[in-house]
């Protein structure tokens, strides 16, 4: 099986936990978790997941920052990131495009189809 790896960059705590579980249990997905945009940015450049989903909303560094340091790297431009958000509504295609992203989930999402929604954005079915 191609076991892929995901890491999450949320600020909380529980949302983290969540997706982990329904990566990891319904995707069959390595997670990685990220409490902050630079430890993400870390992660991504030393463990190159398959895809980043990401909150756009965190203190410090937000989600818009992040992506563009993580277009500028060479090590992580190609990674592909789905954000997930309680702003998702707020993206048009057109946006979601400029930001480099495959897709945008609105938070609260749904755990069941989480990963399935996530595999469909990525063309992983």
């Amino acid at each position: 099986m191609n076991e892929k790896l995901i890491l999450v960059v949320d600020d909380e705590i529980t949302v983290r936990e969540v997706v982990q579980i329904c990566l990891e249990d319904l995707g069959g997905w390595r997670v990685l978790l990220a409490p902050s945009a630079q430890d993400g940015l870390n992660l991504a450049a030393t463990e190159q997941p398959d895809a980043i989903v990401l909150d756009i909303s965190m203190p410090g560094m937000d989600g818009f920052a992040f992506l563009d340091r993580l277009k500028k790297n060479p090590q992580s431009q190609s990674i592909p990131v789905v954000l997930l958000t309680a702003k998702a509504l707020w993206f048009t295609q057109h946006q979601l495009e400029q930001l480099k992203v495959v897709g945008a989930i609105s938070k609260p999402f749904n755990s069941l189809t989480l990963s399935q929604t996530i595999a469909t954005m990525l063309g992983w079915e």
